[in-house]
């Protein structure tokens, strides 16, 4: 197992969920949320926690369809993967990510968060399940998860 922070990303139509790992590698724990904008202020305020906790590594949730099948968002998070690889020194990594925001809606309604309450953070806590599964995945398998993304020079 490779040691140094990761931070993991959900991304979303209207929101970005940002999560970090611990120095070892071991837990994911929730950031922010971030506003996805058309002018780029997601991109630097997630380069900007990047910076600001060390992070070698970029995990981003890749979404598929529950048959593997590309959709219009596995689109949209290769795309913001590519340009956000582009602006960062660390590499970034797309990781399958299927369920993850159920699974963040399901944890949070059991811990008694209702949707309307649950919105701010469920973003984080998709982008927590995805960098902890990426992190057990490269603990289990001895190498990085999922792909590594080119970057998208020139945006």
């Amino acid at each position: 197992m490779r040691s140094g922070v990761r931070v993991g990303i959900d991304v979303g139509k209207v929101r970005i969920g940002v999560s970090r790992s611990d120095l070892h590698g071991m837990l994911a724990t929730p950031v922010e949320t971030v506003a996805r904008s058309e002018d780029g202020a997601d991109r630097l305020r997630i380069a900007g926690i990047v910076t600001e906790v060390g992070a070698f590594e970029v995990i981003v949730g890749l979404p598929l369809a529950l048959s593997g099948a590309h959709t219009a968002s596995t689109d949209d998070a290769v795309d913001f993967a590519r340009t956000l690889a582009a602006d960062l020194d660390a590499d970034v990594r797309l990781v399958d990510e299927r369920l993850s925001t159920v699974s963040a809606h399901s944890a949070l309604r059991a811990s008694g968060k209702n949707s309307k309450t649950a919105r701010p953070v469920v973003d984080q806590v998709a982008a927590t399940i995805i960098l902890q599964h990426a992190l057990d995945a490269e603990r289990a398998a001895g190498r990085p998860p999922g792909t590594l993304v080119v970057p998208n020079i020139g945006s």
